[in-house]
């Protein structure tokens, strides 16, 4: 049984992808469904695979100061797709703090892999 679904991806503008797939790696190793989009994913992605999927996290990465402002953007989109109802979006990255991730209004922040994954189990502990 899976313990849920996560779409993971880069957000606009950003190519780098060491720090999510290490996450989807080791979310997938604790029994998620991974739904990767890769790197550079526009805000209109996250939200037509949300659809598809109906996922129980998105997750969002970027590495560049210049690229968080996507995450925002696609946040909003998110939630102007009415999807933040049933799905969380959590945040990570080198320049992401937990102010920033509160500030845009994410449900979640790690600053490493391995926290994302006792964070996203707790996320969804509490949903259940």
């Amino acid at each position: 049984k899976s313990s849920g679904k996560v779409v993971i991806g880069t957000v606009k503008g950003d190519l780098h992808d060491i720090g999510k797939n290490l996450v989807a790696l080791m979310l997938e190793g604790e029994g998620y469904e991974i739904i990767d989009l890769g790197v550079d994913v526009p805000a209109e992605k996250f939200v037509e695979v949300a659809h598809e999927v109906h996922p129980d996290i998105v997750a969002m990465s970027a590495l560049l100061t210049t690229t968080m402002p996507s995450m925002k953007t696609t946040l909003d989109a998110l939630t102007a797709a009415g999807l933040r109802n049933n799905t969380m979006v959590i945040v990570g990255g080198a320049p992401v703090t937990e102010a920033y991730a509160h500030q845009i209004e994410a449900d979640g922040f790690a600053p490493d892999a391995s926290r994302a994954v006792g964070m996203v189990n707790s996320l969804l502990a509490e949903k259940s």
